[in-house]
């Protein structure tokens, strides 16, 4: 039960980002890219050049409106397939069975999607995430990959946590757009 917490830690990190997530992993676990689907077959030094500057990328570009809005074009196209891979990642180094890791890629992509549509929501009903927030997913990002590996239960109970926050933001939305129709 601990590996699969450790494994949702990591797939809600890559909800929130993609690039940092990944570049952490390599970086507290050298030998970790080898279990990470497609990053395993390029060069660590290609790997390592790419993943720095799409982090610095979304690191800068979340801070503006126009940064935000072209970051949630990408995210929301790779936040489930790297979702996908953290989750697989974790689980192939804590040791888990074949079938289970493919479970629990499919179940780390779909909760980093959610993740990402419901910041998308915000970003609508807000007409913009506020610096304080964009903070915020940055720190929260880094905690989850650093209990994903150092305190998976309470990293899974993060991820869960977010999880149900973007279930409750999203029935807010649905009553908010029922009340506020013409």
């Amino acid at each position: 039960m601990i590996d699969i917490l450790a494994a949702l830690s990591a797939s809600a990190a890559a909800g929130l980002r993609i690039g940092l997530p990944l570049l952490l992993i390599g970086l507290l676990k050298i030998n970790l890219w080898v279990n990470v689907p497609f990053l395993s077959r390029l060069s660590p030094s290609v790997v390592v050049g790419v993943l720095v500057s799409l982090s610095l990328f979304e690191i800068f570009a979340s801070k503006k409106r126009i940064g935000q809005r072209a970051l949630q074009l990408i995210q929301l196209v790779l936040s489930p397939i790297v979702g996908a891979w953290m989750g697989m990642a974790t689980a192939r180094f804590t040791g888990l069975p074949d079938w289970i890791v493919g479970t629990i890629g499919i179940v780390g992509g779909l909760l980093a999607l959610v993740l990402q549509l419901v910041q998308v929501g915000w970003f609508f009903r807000l007409s913009g995430l506020p610096l304080w927030a964009n903070l915020s997913q940055d720190l929260l990002c880094v905690a989850l990959v650093l209990f994903a590996f150092d305190a998976p239960q309470q990293g899974g109970l993060i991820a869960l946590l977010m999880l149900w926050l973007a279930i409750r933001s999203s029935s807010a939305w649905y009553h908010w757009y029922h009340d506020h129709r013409p």
